[in-house]
């Protein structure tokens, strides 16, 4: 009797045991999808109110304002070279000195001319007035004062004449000196000191190019002309240079050209900016970014370009809520620039987004901020 009650309480131990075998086995899961899930972590950014241009980027060309190319006006040698090599002249500042002695010579020549016929014009007159006293009395005749009347008339004529000449040898003796046409910059010299240069030679001297203002030239698409036009009617449009990596900000001027005509080869339209370019940051013929800036918008939410993603229904972003959970909402970007997305829907500028580490998250996942990236 005794047996059977020691092996009936062993068999409720057994099974008690595999009932709790049992019980933990079940248990297990249940504890384990009820624990919280890690938070991810992440870091954090504000969406920030900021006045953002909308732009239009294009690709252009620097071109002087002016450019002359210096030539000789007379024949002769020059005997004197005013200026040294890629300098800054100013509207009359020598350049050249040609040999001026036969030009000179000329001059003197003309003007004796001149006052000899005028000493001889004031010996007709007095006979003239002369002969006019004695017509009456009959001591002279009336074809003698008439020839006497057409001598100083025609010496009159040949002092205006004299005077012409005087006037050309005088500009051709101020060609001698040759001298800057506009206020620019000078480039290589190409005819050295005692070099002979004609008047019909189409060598040039020296080029000057002038630099303050400047233009750049640049081509839009014909689709943005509407745009252009209409913004362009409010006020000139401002236009910025940048240099080859496309931050680096040159120069500021304005759109003082919209041409009047789509070329159809290409269906753009060529547009023109003056630049003051009183720091000399851009270069004829150098090769600049330009942003034509439409217009200022006020306010605009953005945040870093990271922040935004990519998905298949569009573009998205994950905001930060109050309890430290992510909520995945749609945006709308309606530019990137210098690493700022502009945001036109989706976000409201003071609310807390993910910039960095959103490739962990889903849509209500708690998220664990982690200090800013600095440097």
């Amino acid at each position: 009797m005794a047996k059977r009650w020691v092996g009936g309480i062993g068999l409720l131990l057994c099974l008690a045991a595999v009932a709790w075998w049992r019980f933990s086995l079940d248990a297990g899961p249940t504890a384990k999808a009820q624990a919280a899930p890690p938070e991810v972590p992440v870091t954090a950014g504000v969406v920030t109110a900021r006045d953002m241009p909308q732009y239009l980027s294009g690709i252009g060309t620097v071109q002087a304002f002016n450019t002359v190319t210096v030539k000789s006006q007379a024949d002769g040698t020059i005997v004197s070279v005013a200026f040294k090599e890629g300098q800054e002249v100013h509207k009359g500042d020598l350049l050249y000195q040609i040999d001026p002695r036969s030009y000179e010579a000329a001059l003197a020549l003309a003007e004796a001319t001149k006052e000899k016929d005028q000493a001889q014009l004031a010996t007709a007159e007095t006979d003239l007035v002369r002969y006019g006293r004695l017509v009456g009395p009959g001591y002279q005749t009336r074809q003698s004062f008439d020839q006497q009347r057409g001598l100083v008339a025609q010496l009159t004529a040949a002092i205006k004449g004299d005077e012409a000449q005087i006037d050309t040898a005088r500009v051709n003796l101020g060609y001698t000196a040759i001298r800057s046409p506009i206020d620019g910059r000078l480039g290589a010299r190409l005819v050295d000191i005692g070099n002979l240069v004609r008047a019909n030679d189409n060598t040039p001297l020296v080029m000057i190019t002038q630099l303050k203002p400047i233009y750049v030239s640049f081509t839009m698409p014909q689709n943005d002309l509407d745009k252009i036009l209409q913004y362009g009617a409010k006020a000139p449009l401002d236009v910025v240079a940048l240099a080859g990596d496309n931050k680096t900000e040159l120069a500021q001027g304005k759109l003082t050209l919209v041409d009047n005509m789509i070329d159809q080869t290409t269906g753009t339209i060529h547009l023109k900016a003056t630049f003051p370019n009183l720091e000399e940051r851009l270069w004829p013929g150098e090769f600049v970014n330009v942003r034509l800036v439409l217009r200022m918008r006020k306010g605009m939410p953005t945040v870093p370009s990271q922040t935004v993603q990519e998905g298949p229904d569009g573009s998205f972003a994950y905001v930060i809520s109050k309890d430290d959970t992510a909520e995945r909402r749609n945006v709308d970007v309606l530019a990137v620039q210098n690493g700022l997305a502009v945001i036109g829907k989706g976000l409201s500028p003071g609310e807390h987004v993910v910039v960095d580490g959103q490739y962990r998250l889903t849509d209500g996942v708690r998220v664990r901020l982690l200090p800013a990236k600095t440097g």
